[in-house]
């Protein structure tokens, strides 16, 4: 996704007499960020601002407590102090959700540069500023029942999201393999290729290895041997049908994926309530400590930069593409780039609550629960489904097509 993401820039840095695109790039960062309609530039302040609102919602949820006792209208969240947090989760994600829909509705279908809704989406910074904090505010003052229908819909949005960051991810794993694979790289990235692919393969092997010693200590961690089992199998399902010889897709790219369904599987056990005598990690991060707020931090961001790197690959979802770009056409799709903005407002709920509102989540803790372990791995089995479709699909098309004109 990066990568794509480094020829859009190179591509506008390369435009000719357009002048805004130029005259953006060979300004200092601040002085475009001031003076300037930079898309580019506009991505990071959509990130910074979506991560205050990942702030807040982890301090409502954690530190929260006691100000929302104060208000009258939660008090019909069950009456538990737990559910209270998980309910100021929600109020500010729905806020984000609503400011970030308010800019998809309001950018969608903009395709070029220099026009109104080109400038409102790259400036006017003091409005939209006030707006989100507005937005932020007013859910408070929302009732609670209304909060809890929120909070199920908001289950479909973060699964929409998932399902839209997965075909990002395996959309860049085939870039990078038909890019590796072209006429002119073939030879000279043949040796790096096989590199790779090796490599990934045995990370693969030794963490499956690994999950085997860590969380299945005795033959009665039935589920989790499941998991790691089925992982494994799916693993090899993958290579062979990418080695398939109508398919020929080779090694690198069932590696990567590997890669992928192998992390997604340690994250889903990882999700196990602490307390289970499966789960001896879990067990030790149940305290408090640096390693438990490192992990927590780091999760928090890499759930933000997910988002960002995902909003940012329109491209990856457009069913017939640009070879090259107009002078005046936007680097990414405004539209696309709110609404993955929108539905991860409603995953990071998600993930600050378990998917679960009423389940107590520690402090320093995200996405840990039961409901939070089924949500992986089904997101890891549609993973695989939707790499073989990828691969199959074109067999299936032409063998349709042969069928129809026979």
């Amino acid at each position: 996704m990066g990568a794509r993401v480094a020829d859009l820039e190179s591509n506008i840095s390369r435009i000719g007499n357009s002048g805004s695109a130029v005259r953006l790039e060979e300004e200092a960062w601040c002085s475009q960020f001031r003076n300037g309609s930079n898309p580019w530039m506009a991505r990071y302040m959509y990130g910074l601002m979506f991560l205050a609102a990942n702030l807040l919602a982890w301090v409502a949820r954690d530190y929260g407590h006691g100000a929302m006792t104060e208000i009258n209208r939660l008090k019909g969240c069950h009456g538990t102090k737990d559910c209270l947090g998980a309910e100021g989760v929600l109020r500010v994600s729905l806020g984000c959700f609503t400011f970030y829909i308010i800019m998809f509705l309001s950018t969608v279908g903009n395709s070029k540069l220099d026009n109104r809704r080109d400038s409102w989406h790259s400036g006017w910074w003091a409005v939209k500023i006030v707006l989100l904090v507005g937005l932020m505010i007013i859910p408070f003052l929302i009732p609670a029942p209304l909060i809890q229908l929120y909070g199920e819909i908001a289950h479909f949005g973060a699964g929409v999201f998932l399902l839209i960051q997965l075909i990002s991810i395996i959309g860049f794993i085939t870039w990078l393999n038909d890019c590796f694979q072209s006429d002119e790289k073939a030879e000279r990235c043949h040796l790096y290729v096989m590199l790779f692919s090796t490599m990934a393969y045995v990370i693969c092997i030794v963490g499956i290895i690994l999950m085997y010693i860590w969380y299945t200590p005795d033959p009665s961690c039935l589920l989790n041997i499941f998991f790691i089992t089925w992982t494994l199998v799916l693993l090899q399902l993958m290579t062979s049908v990418s080695l398939h010889p109508k398919i020929k897709s080779g090694y690198l790219t069932p590696g990567l994926m590997g890669l992928y369904i192998v992390f997604i599987c340690w994250c889903a056990i990882r999700s196990e309530p602490a307390g289970e005598s499966c789960n001896r990690k879990a067990e030790a991060s149940n305290r408090t400590d640096w390693l438990t707020i490192i992990s927590f931090v780091v999760a928090l961001l890499a759930m933000v930069i997910a988002t960002f790197s995902t909003g940012i690959d329109s491209q990856c979802f457009q069913f017939r593409k640009k070879d090259m770009m107009a002078e005046d056409d936007v680097p990414y799709g405004y539209g696309f780039f709110h609404f993955v903005f929108a539905t991860g407002a409603m995953y990071f709920s998600m993930l600050l609550i378990g998917w679960n509102t009423h389940y107590p989540m520690k402090k320093w803790t995200i996405d840990v629960g039961w409901t939070s372990t089924w949500v992986r791995i089904v997101n890891e089995w549609i993973a695989v489904c939707v790499y073989l479709w990828m691969l199959l699909a074109p067999l299936i098309w032409k063998s349709i097509q042969a069928h129809v004109t026979t």
